[in-house]
């Protein structure tokens, strides 16, 4: 995990690496990371970048081959996948007071105790 961005692994997720479901085939994960391997190899500097829950992130071939290597395990792409599927949607809305909605959560199971103020 990176110092400088704790969600950095989470935004390394795979499935958002290889702008993919969590339900693609492996012939579409196959086809996917063949895809921007070949743009990245040619220079595209679309394919450089792609979006997540969290915000945008960058890939290169390495970041794609590791995506590629993690989904053909079947034990490891369980894994992704149920992370993938639990990315809160609208995380990377600046607008959002992330702290408040994450105080919240852990008010409403009882980590935390809000004091009347």
């Amino acid at each position: 995990m990176s110092k400088g961005d704790p969600l950095a692994d989470w935004r390394s997720n795979p499935f958002f690496v290889l702008e993919i479901s969590t339900e693609a085939s492996r012939a579409e994960v196959e086809r996917a990371g063949q895809k921007l391997l070949a743009l990245l190899a040619v220079g595209r500097t679309a394919a450089e970048h792609y979006q997540t829950p969290l915000g945008p992130a960058t890939r290169d071939a390495d970041k794609v081959r590791q995506a590629l290597a993690a989904l053909r395990d079947p034990n490891e792409r369980v894994l992704h996948e149920l992370w993938a599927n639990i990315a809160p949607s609208g995380a990377g809305n600046e607008d959002e007071n992330v702290v408040e909605r994450w105080e919240a959560a852990a008010s409403a199971v009882g980590w935390i105790k809000k004091w009347p103020g």
